[in-house]
């Protein structure tokens, strides 16, 4: 696995842009990618924005991160294909080494592979496009359904101006998904997209939309890698979720990116009356991950469900959490985090809830629980909480702390040495993840994890 990881594919890209941001880079991948004067407009607004805003001063430090020293484009030489054979051999091995084409072939009904900036791969299951099912690459989704993405694209789910990494985001975007279920369509085996990013000292920009229309359900899973370089990286994507009346969406992301890559990553859904939205979010990897999926509930009886897992080890920051913000009657929230730190890692959960005054009887719990593996570690909670009515139940609970004497006792008494004891502990710890990803993701999850707690125990 740690080979995977490691080794950049012997692969030599056909552009790579010089550092940095300039007006002249936006306008050139607007030309690559033919697209509409509307979108090179709101990218170069967003440059403007970006020039204006400084960087955040809460949260981890991001002094380690040089803006202007990252490679904000960089093109593969090769084109999307719709047969894996048709891929150059060596980006397809690096999808190979990573189990995707297989993942396909027994367990998915749609897949697309990015590449650095580019899809290489993307295919949907014929009898879901007979459907009306959309699975797009987002450069395509731009050029063929202009009117439906120009409507929601970094509009009112993320807007542009939200922060300085979604105008970052919106300046240079380059690939990603584009996903509309029709009404009453249900799309019942997941829809997967992978992405690789591939170049030192490179950025990837990955943009996600996805539209579950009145009475769907859709199944996302996400995937993140790449291969360690001594310069930093930067991951800045984009997820936008828009879940019509009575629909369900189900997102799931296991992140590994390499530990010189800066995740920050902006997730994000509206859902209307009835409809849920549903989050998997798990971060294994980066130098400093700060993400924070949001749920907004804005119709009647809308629910939304996060779980969340984040491992930081040694020279990592996985400072991760979920947001909610509850604006209609009836509406609940149920938000589930687990962290673990060790070897002088720190993983802190930083949540919001907000209820509106409008928000009649809405109900909300959250559990943030951290687990530390040695006394070098810190984990930490800062979770916020704002109810402007007075008819709502709201719910919080936290646990820190690390493995006692007890529970290694307990484990002794079964026959287990220290090491088994740890890894019998963790596994326990992180099950309702493990329990709610499909079979495939799950085993992947925990080979990363034991990869992870070879090095503490």
């Amino acid at each position: 696995m740690r080979a995977i990881l490691d080794a950049a594919a012997a692969h030599t890209p056909k552009y790579i842009a010089e550092v940095g941001l300039s007006d002249s880079l936006l306008r050139k991948i607007s030309a690559d990618k033919g697209e509409p004067e509307w979108m090179l407009e709101k990218r170069l607004g967003a440059l403007r924005l970006f020039e204006a805003t400084g960087m955040p001063t809460w949260g981890p430090s991001l002094e380690k991160l040089d803006l202007a020293s990252i490679a904000y484009y960089v093109r593969p030489d090769a084109k999307e294909e719709t047969s894996w054979d048709d891929v150059p051999v060596e980006i397809r091995q690096t999808f190979e080494d990573l189990g995707i084409p297989e993942a396909e072939r027994t367990a998915l009904a749609g897949v697309g592979a990015q590449f650095d900036s580019d899809m290489v791969y993307h295919k949907l299951r014929d009898d879901l496009a007979a459907q009306g099912v959309i699975f797009l690459n987002m450069d395509e989704a731009v050029r063929l359904h202009p009117d439906l993405v120009r409507e929601h694209f970094m509009t009112g789910c993320v807007p542009v101006h939200d922060h300085k990494f979604t105008m970052i985001h919106a300046a240079v975007w380059s690939g990603g998904t584009f996903i509309y279920v029709p009404p009453g369509i249900d799309v019942e085996i997941p829809l997967q997209a992978y992405f690789r990013m591939n170049t030192p000292h490179g950025g990837q920009f990955e943009h996600t939309l996805i539209i579950a229309d009145e009475g769907s359900t859709v199944h996302y899973i996400e995937g993140c890698s790449a291969p360690r370089y001594e310069s930093a990286a930067l991951h800045a994507g984009c997820v936008e979720i828009i879940v019509r009346k009575n629909a369900k969406a189900t997102y799931s992301s296991i992140e590994n990116w390499s530990k010189n890559t800066f995740n920050l990553n902006t997730k994000r859904a509206v859902v209307d009356e009835g409809g849920e939205i549903h989050w998997l979010n798990g971060n294994l990897g980066s130098a400093t991950t700060m993400l924070y999926p949001m749920s907004i509930l804005r119709g009647r009886g809308a629910k939304s469900d996060y779980l969340g897992f984040a491992f930081a080890g040694e020279g990592q920051v996985q400072d991760t959490g979920h947001k909610v913000a509850l604006v209609a009657p009836e509406t609940s929230a149920h938000v589930r985090s687990k962290s673990i730190a060790a070897l002088g890692g720190t993983s802190h959960y930083r949540g919001l809830v907000k209820v509106s005054a409008g928000a009649t009887n809405a109900k909300v719990h959250v559990t943030c629980d951290g687990l530390m593996l040695d006394s070098d570690s810190l984990s930490a909670a800062t979770p916020v909480v704002e109810v402007q009515g007075d008819m709502a139940s709201v719910a919080h609970e936290a646990s820190v702390g690390r493995i006692g004497d007890a529970e290694m006792g307990f484990c002794a008494l079964r026959g287990l040495d220290a090491t088994l004891a740890k890894r019998t502990i963790v596994a326990g710890f992180v099950d309702p993840v493990v329990a709610t990803l499909p079979l495939e993701y799950a085993v992947e999850l925990v080979k990363l994890l034991e990869l992870e707690l070879t090095k503490v125990t």
